[in-house]
């Protein structure tokens, strides 16, 4: 979670909308606060994505189902097959 915090700030610096919240504070003779903005627990990180067309563009796709699988089979023609028998042997690519 987030939290920025600033004090002694002036009540007269304040938004117009914040100082009328605190009408009751400005009453007892308070001049100056302390100001605490917090992240919204609530709010999922993925929130301000939701809406960006972009944001999750290849859910439908079923062949990324399983997105390891799929990334080691485009990977495969690139870095050809591996012997994992014998370190740092690789056999050679047939198509290269």
């Amino acid at each position: 979670m987030n939290t920025v915090v600033f004090e002694h700030v002036q009540v007269r610096d304040l938004p117009q909308a914040w100082q009328a919240k605190l009408g009751d504070l400005l009453n007892a003779g308070f001049s100056k606060v302390t100001v605490r903005i917090e992240e919204d627990p609530t709010e999922s990180p993925d929130a301000q994505f939701a809406n960006d067309p972009l944001f999750g563009m290849w859910r439908d796709r079923e062949d990324m189902a399983d997105v390891d699988a799929y990334i080691r089979a485009i990977r495969a023609p690139r870095f050809g097959e591996v012997d994992r028998a014998t370190p740092g042997a690789a056999t050679t690519n047939p198509e290269n």
